[in-house]
């Protein structure tokens, strides 16, 4: 089985596995994503079968009959590691194209459990080795890879999954950072199966961010960071994968399904250079009114693929078309997102080498 192109860090949540589905196929069979279930803060572990976030798990479970993925629980609890380790394992073992998760910073209970469910899961299935780095590389981070790696079954395959965390403009040095990183930690296995670089760049909407319904741009900070990563041509480095948050902040990952949210909600769009953002209100008598125009205003972007380019820009399409008296088809926040998630995964896709 070919290795993916494409790294998105998705949350187990509607929206994200709507997008997935959604993808046209050839556009999928390059995308593995790295799932993440939701905290379940104060949760017991004998209630954790039972969380809310089950229902969603088992239907990214379903999705993935022909391409791989990992899935993980970077926030577990302390209490809670030994359940979620269990219900994690039974997800790959049901389905060996979900891989299992461990990191440098997990607890011994977590990384056991996660290697011992890809050596039973067998060498079609693997684990991901999540190491994150949200600043500055960490040089003591490759002696803790390195004491995981030994752990590690010879018959399993291992993928390194550098997740940077948010890389925006403010930071700068972020693929100076990660060379260091990949320098240090590729050397540490010959054989990788998959080194991915993760990180995000789409930032957090604020009130005060726009005015409603006028495109907004933020440059692709992370997408830059790729290319300098690309430009040193290391030689270990020639099969590295790009990985980014899709359209939402790193942040996100850690929302808590069901709180709720503002008033408002974003339509999201990527071009070559930037994000294009535009908040639109969420209720009133102007809703379907400023939501129809920030999508024409997006649809009227130079940069537009045109509505077959994936069903998110059809999405795009035929809201804008739609009558300003009618609200159906204006969408609500998971609707926006699915669709925003969408045209960014084949954009993304569409734009790497090697497609």
């Amino acid at each position: 089985m070919s290795e993916p192109l494409y790294v998105p860090v998705l949350p187990v949540r509607q929206h994200a596995r709507m997008a997935y589905e959604r993808l046209r196929p050839d556009i999928q069979a390059s995308v593995a994503p790295l799932w993440n279930l939701p905290p379940s803060p104060g949760t017991t572990p004998a209630h954790l079968k039972k969380a809310r976030w089950q229902k969603e798990l088992r239907r990214v479970r379903g999705v993935h009959r022909r391409h791989p993925g990992w899935i993980d629980a970077p926030f577990a609890e302390a209490a809670q590691a030994s359940a979620l380790a269990e219900i994690l394992a039974e997800c790959s073992a049901l389905n060996h194209l979900l891989r299992p998760v461990t990191g440098p910073e997990r607890s011994e209970v977590q990384q056991t459990a996660a290697l011992e469910t890809a050596r039973r899961c067998g060498c079609g299935c693997g684990v991901g080795v999540r190491v994150r780095m949200p600043g500055e590389w960490d040089g003591a981070v490759a002696e803790a890879v390195g004491a995981l790696m030994g752990r590690v079954d010879r018959e399993v395959p291992v993928d390194l999954l550098l997740d940077l965390g948010a890389v925006l403009p403010g930071r700068p040095d972020a693929g100076k950072e990660a060379l260091r990183a990949l320098d240090a930690l590729v050397a540490l296995a010959g054989d990788w199966r998959t080194v991915a670089v993760l990180g995000g760049a789409f930032p957090q909407v604020t009130d005060d961010m726009m005015p409603f319904g006028e495109p907004h741009e933020e440059p692709r900070a992370d997408w830059d960071a790729w290319h300098e990563i690309r430009a040193a041509r290391r030689d270990r480095l020639s099969r590295l994968r790009y990985g980014d948050y899709g359209v939402q902040p790193p942040a996100a990952l850690a929302t808590e399904p069901g709180n709720g949210g503002p008033p408002w909600g974003v339509l999201r769009y990527t071009t070559d250079r930037s994000f294009v953002l535009c908040k639109v209100l969420n209720g009133g008598p102007d809703r379907t009114a400023g939501i129809r125009t920030a999508a024409r205003r997006i649809r009227d972007l130079p940069d537009f693929r045109t509505a077959v380019a994936s069903a998110g820009d059809t999405w795009f399409r035929d809201c804008a078309d739609g009558p300003m008296t009618d609200s159906e088809g204006t969408g609500t926040h998971t609707q926006w997102l699915w669709a925003g998630g969408v045209q960014h995964m084949t954009h993304v896709v569409r734009s790497l080498p090697g497609t």
